[in-house]
């Protein structure tokens, strides 16, 4: 845990108390603050009592004490519209933050100059915070890995020299870190995402924007037009800014040409990393990444031997284009996290050959913006509620079954695969569909794959 001591003996207030909520009343009670939390869910509240957390109605309170009111990201701020408990604040002039503010507020205070890399943009941001984490492990460093990858950041072991944070910022959490300050930024891409709570793609980017520009080195994707004025304006202000691409040559910064990944230095490039052969790191949305966390251990210190080293034992993100065995040319990848259609779309096209496992709840939208990865597709086995709507969707481009359960899919995709004379293929999980018909979320679908595939004669498992 990280005591927030910067509010000892001082007065917080706090709504949510949730995994992180908790975690963040916690800390700051262990840092001496008098802490009034609060949650519209009476069990939470409950719990933080028994727990010695102070608690009290915050529509009685007196504002006026406060010297802060740390909110929960997942509570709105600014879009539909603000939290209840938000108005109270503005009214009273007290200040809103949140977690990741105060774990930035703690290490300006107590080891400014430990490295701090924060990673944030709408797709790719866990996969690159995993893969930074792994390359600065892999090289005997001091690493603690947390946000919102799943590991509450004041749940990490508190600030010193030498050692290093790996933290995955979402836009909530970006709106509630005013004073964020990495030492290195990365912004990965921005496209519409979670709008309903921003109101608008503009006001999106600009919470995006802060987190490189109080970076001592930003790194920016330019591939979309969001990011690349983004970086411009960052360098403008006088920040050192490392721009990456998958689909551009750069003068100066990290670009990809297939599976190699290039530096420009004014011009003049040279061949930093090959990620062929690297299963973890397959594709141009994982060669972005790859140069983004390139981008960020340079610049906090890492030697390119130590960088290339960490890429190639990368084991990849559970549940993310993960693969989970092999049996002759015949590998299996867990891709339970694609939710969706936009979600599968990497995994698909990663791959030449599929024997693709797909559906369970649907989302909005189908499969239909997948068909250009059909070509890809040596079968599909569709399993839950959208079987039905994506045979329809799949009609004569893709041959395909209804299998009903995961468990019949795997093992007819796997007797499919084992036939297969036409070179390597993959039987992949990526069902581009919530799990809730069938499963409580997709890590216990991903773990049900995974065992599934265990159990077939012949295979070895990588994981």
């Amino acid at each position: 845990m990280i005591p927030v001591t910067t509010f000892q003996d001082k007065q917080v207030a706090l709504f949510g108390l949730g995994g992180s909520g908790l975690a963040t009343a916690q800390a700051l009670v262990a840092g001496g603050a008098k802490v009034t939390a609060w949650d519209d869910n009476p069990d939470s509240v409950a719990k933080a009592a028994a727990e010695g957390i102070g608690t009290g109605d915050l529509r009685q309170a007196d504002w006026s004490a406060f010297s802060a009111f740390v909110l929960s990201p997942g509570v709105p701020l600014t879009h539909p519209k603000p939290h209840w408990t938000v108005d109270l604040a503005h009214a009273s002039g007290v200040e809103i933050i949140g977690d990741v503010e105060l774990f930035v507020r703690e290490r300006r205070a107590h080891a400014p100059d430990c490295a701090f890399i924060a990673i944030t943009g709408t797709n790719g941001k866990s996969t690159t915070t995993a893969l930074i984490a792994h390359i600065l492990k892999a090289s005997g460093r001091d690493t603690q890995l947390g946000g919102n990858i799943g590991t509450a950041v004041l749940t990490l072991d508190p600030p010193k020299n030498g050692r290093f944070y790996v933290v995955e910022c979402s836009s909530y959490q970006i709106d509630l870190a005013p004073t964020i300050n990495p030492s290195a930024g990365i912004l990965l891409n921005l496209t519409p995402d979670h709008l309903d709570r921003h109101g608008t793609m503009q006001h999106y980017a600009g919470i995006k924007e802060r987190l490189v520009a109080g970076s001592r080195v930003a790194v920016v994707g330019v591939d979309d037009s969001f990011s690349s004025l983004i970086a411009d304006r960052v360098e403008r202000s006088g920040t050192k800014v490392v721009r990456i691409s998958r689909r551009q040559v750069l003068a100066d910064g990290l670009y990809a040409e297939g599976s190699r990944i290039v530096q420009a230095l004014a011009g003049a490039t040279s061949l930093f990393a090959d990620l062929d052969g690297i299963q973890t790191l397959r594709g141009g949305h994982n060669a972005q990444n790859a140069a983004a966390a390139i981008a960020a251990c340079l610049a906090v210190g890492v030697s390119q031997a130590d960088i290339v080293k960490g890429l190639s034992s990368f084991p990849g993100l559970k549940h993310r284009m993960q693969p989970v065995g092999r049996k002759g040319q015949v590998v299996f990848v867990n891709d339970s996290k694609a939710t969706n259609a936009d979600a599968a779309a990497p995994a698909l096209s990663s791959y030449e050959r599929i024997y693709w496992i797909a559906g369970g709840l649907p989302k909005e939208g189908g499969i239909m913006t997948l068909s250009p990865f059909f070509p890809k597709i040596a079968k599909a086995y569709l399993i839950g509620e959208a079987a039905s709507a994506f045979a329809a969707t799949l009609g004569e481009a893709v041959p395909f079954e209804i299998s009903g359960t995961l468990q019949q899919a795997v093992a007819h995709a796997a007797a499919d695969a084992a036939k297969d004379e036409a070179g390597p293929s993959a039987v992949m999980l990526s069902p581009a569909c919530a799990s809730f018909d069938q499963y409580k979320n997709f890590e216990v679908r991903g773990d049900a794959f995974v065992s599934h595939v265990a159990a077939i004669d012949g295979v070895t498992m990588l994981i």
